[in-house]
């Protein structure tokens, strides 16, 4: 891949989901990986389902454009190979327990003397620091524990996990963005950093209106189900044949909002006239836009809303989301090849950047220890 970050070198010791999804970021941008596995094992999510052809989906749709070493980092052997590899590294990149790479010599303090230039990114459950450091965590975990869950799902209902694994991928994009500022830094500097992303911490710093309430307030937000809590009409509405979503977050789409639906004389009346009025009244509201949303189909009043620009939508399942014609316009379904299976679909890359193509077809999958011979001949002979 081409891209901004051509031509640095990234070590993965990553594996499941919140490190291989920021490494597979870094290939995206452009930067060599080269994933360092266990022996026999391999990554974890190698062996987590969906399969195609006994291959994990899951696996290979995190892990495209990689190249792929096994090494046991507790032998001797094994351990040279790694040090002559990251001796030419720029990046490394590790999501195990805190504590466990220094067991094995590979702490932030011994790489830093060995290659002051390299950046050392760790991502963990609950961070480097802390009276919960050495516990580890999975993406539900963190869910429930940084509050996101207690926000998530209808009013009253058992607690709900959202709907993707939020704790992994948040910690893997934020690790991805302090990498992408420790480079930055390096170019200033001429040395390296060590960062440390905490996804339990990741869940904090997303919660945004549910932690501005609380600390500003000393309000401690409940689930809504698809509403805003301070914005109306923010939600899914109930229409002839499904719902639909609308998020009229001004005045001036709200009148638009009301013409168009046919109830106009709402937008004056007291209850209704501001944002602030219509947060307070948010269940007699819905139930008037309801009562004329009924009278058609949603793709209907999609069409209709559109062309006054009210920001609106249905609700798609996968395959709907998949395939709308916005997502393939975008190139956000790509291939990777696989030297079995042949061409595998998968999610591409949002970051379109106008000095770069986006290629539709990205780097192979790499099977366990395909590369030894390669690197080995680049690195140690």
């Amino acid at each position: 891949m081409d891209g901004p970050l051509k031509n640095l070198l990234v070590v993965d010791l990553t594996r499941v989901l919140v490190g291989p999804y920021c490494t597979m970021v870094l290939s995206d941008l452009g930067a060599r990986v080269i994933k360092v596995e266990a022996p026999e094992i391999g990554d974890d999510s190698r062996k987590f389902g969906p399969f195609v052809e006994d291959y994990s989906a899951y696996f290979m749709s995190l892990n495209r454009g990689k190249e792929s070493i096994a090494l046991n980092l507790k032998n001797s052997d094994d351990k040279k190979i790694f040090d002559k590899i990251l001796s030419k590294a720029d990046i490394l990149v590790e999501n195990f327990k805190p504590g466990t790479l220094k067991k094995w010599g590979y702490g932030w303090e011994e790489v830093n003397k060995k290659f002051p230039k390299l950046i050392y990114a760790s991502a963990s459950g609950f961070g480097q620091t802390g009276p919960l450091k050495e516990l580890p965590a999975y993406d539900m975990v963190v869910q429930g524990m940084g509050g996101l869950m207690s926000v998530t799902g209808q009013p009253n209902s058992e607690p709900t996990r959202v709907g993707t694994s939020i704790g992994d991928i948040t910690a893997g994009l934020f690790t991805t963005i302090g990498i992408n500022a420790a480079l930055y830094d390096r170019q200033k500097t001429g040395k390296g950093m060590y960062i440390d992303v905490s996804m339990l911490d990741c869940q904090i710093a997303i919660l945004e209106n549910a932690i501005a309430r609380y600390l500003s307030k000393n309000e401690i937000p409940q689930p809504m189900g698809s509403r805003h809590p301070s914005i109306a009409p923010f939600e899914a509405f109930k229409t002839k044949d499904s719902y639909i979503i609308i998020a009229a977050g001004n005045d001036k789409l709200f009148e638009k909002l009301c013409n168009i639906i046919g109830v106009p004389e709402i937008f004056n009346d007291e209850k209704f006239i501001s944002n602030s009025s219509r947060a307070k009244n948010m269940d007699e509201l819905k139930k008037i836009l309801e009562n004329k949303l009924s009278n058609r189909t949603t793709n209907e009043w999609v069409s209709l809303m559109e062309k006054d620009k009210i920001p609106c939508g249905p609700i798609f399942n996968i395959k709907e989301a998949v395939e709308n014609p916005q997502v393939d316009a975008r190139n956000m379904i790509v291939k990777a090849y696989h030297k079995v299976i042949g061409d595998f679909q998968l999610a591409g890359n949002p970051i379109k950047m106008s000095t770069y193509e986006d290629p539709n077809k990205r780097g192979d999958i790499p099977d366990l220890d395909e590369h030894r011979e390669k690197i080995i001949k680049e690195f140690v002979n």
